[in-house]
């Protein structure tokens, strides 16, 4: 339960599965395709947990990229009617997809035939009404923070509603999804699981009851992303897009400040546009920008150290990845729980520029810290975040949810 897993590190779960209280019919819906990377990757790990279970009614997402699971119990959206808009601007676009995405999942709920719902935060506020209305448990996952990041809304009264748009305009934005179907997804789920304790405060700082919330942290291939040999220099590398939200610039600066001797920098992950004047500002032989690459754990193997500063995760499954391939990590509270500070890396204040050159230069200085480290950072992982471990734990989310509706 929360109050457990939350106030310490995660103990190992065991696999043996007594005889316990779980659903009959399962209904899941996602954004995301079953199958791939990312939350697909999150999603088929999550049905493989109802259908071996034998409780996997069907799953609602927007493609069916794997066969282990028959397409029969997944209704792939791939060629949605919503393709249609596919000329609005991509916020418009992607609540019209999402919205469909919910209305569709609503329709299955109302069949009856349900007798638990597990939906992402976003997705499904048409679906959790109808699960509320028929009495049918709920589970809500959520990919990052509460909307309002932790950040208590207070102030003056709201102004008063502006004019109603013409239909013209009002049409398109309808599409948009606003907070308010957020914080209505929040108060209908029975139960919210959130995948750090980070995230779990965004939650507990709105007056959300511990009861509530359950924590269920991702899972990694202990078997995909593996050590590899140490590299002759000091190497770190980033994995991820680069983007300002995950601290990409201020990884810049910082390397740029140190300036290190037979030193290098891996960027790996696709490049956006807001991040290109720091590439071009911090230019330097030491930095390599690999960009996008479908196998992370090729450049995770040839590193030291992996440095993730981000601002904002929920837990980022590349901690996940990088842990299992033996790397200390400079990361921050912000982008989950994998690490502990001092024993499988460092972590840094986000957006502290100082702090983080001093970590590198730390590791850099010692390397019996950097071999101390990668290995608790193996053990942390097979110990503790397998894809077994989540499903174990996912279970007991599911349970816990069917006896709050009792």
């Amino acid at each position: 339960m929360v109050g457990e897993t939350l106030k310490a590190p995660p103990r190992a779960i065991s696999m043996a599965t007594p005889r316990r209280i779980l659903p009959k019919h399962l209904l899941y819906s996602i954004f995301a395709r079953i199958g791939g990377s990312g939350l697909d990757t999150d999603a088929f790990e999550t049905l493989r947990a109802s259908y071996h279970g034998g409780f996997l009614g069907k799953a609602v997402a927007y493609d069916n990229r794997q066969t282990e699971i028959p397409a029969a119990r997944i209704d792939s959206l791939r060629w949605h009617p919503v393709r249609l808009l596919s000329f609005l601007d991509s916020p418009y676009y992607y609540g019209a997809k999402k919205k469909y995405l919910d209305w569709i999942t609503a329709r299955h709920l109302a069949t009856g035939r349900y007798d638990l719902f597990h939906s992402w935060s976003g997705d499904c506020l048409l679906s959790l009404r109808e699960a509320h209305k028929r009495g049918i448990p709920s589970v809500l996952e959520i990919p990052t923070w509460h909307r309002d990041r932790g950040k208590v809304k207070r102030g003056p009264a709201p102004p008063p509603p502006e004019p109603e748009l013409p239909w013209r305009k009002r049409w398109k934005e309808d599409l948009l999804l606003q907070r308010d179907r957020f914080v209505e997804e929040y108060d209908l789920a029975d139960l919210i699981l959130v995948l750090s304790e980070r995230a779990a405060e965004t939650f507990r700082v709105q007056g959300f009851p511990e009861e509530k919330l359950f924590y269920l942290p991702r899972g990694v291939d202990v078997d995909r992303f593996t050590p590899g040999a140490r590299p002759p220099h000091f190497r770190a590398v980033f994995s991820g897009a680069l983007i300002e939200r995950k601290g990409v610039h201020h990884l810049l600066e910082a390397w740029h400040r140190l300036n290190l001797k037979n030193a290098e920098l891996w960027l790996v992950g696709s490049v956006h546009a807001e991040i290109k004047p720091y590439l071009e500002r911090y230019a330097d032989e030491s930095i390599k920008v690999i960009g996008f690459a479908l196998e992370p754990e090729k450049y995770l193997r040839q590193s030291t150290i992996h440095v993730f500063p981000s601002q904002c995760e929920g837990s980022a499954k590349v901690t996940y990845e990088a842990a299992a391939c033996g790397l200390p990590q400079i990361t921050t509270r912000e982008a989950g729980d994998v690490v502990e500070d001092g024993v499988q890396g460092i972590i840094v204040p986000p957006a502290d520029v100082d702090t983080l050159a001093a970590a590198i230069q730390q590791l850099y200085d010692h390397p019996e810290i950097v071999e101390q480290m990668s290995i608790a950072a193996r053990k942390r992982v097979v110990e503790d975040f397998t894809w077994d471990h989540f499903r174990a734990r996912l279970l007991d989310a599911y349970e816990l949810a069917m006896q709050m509706a009792r």
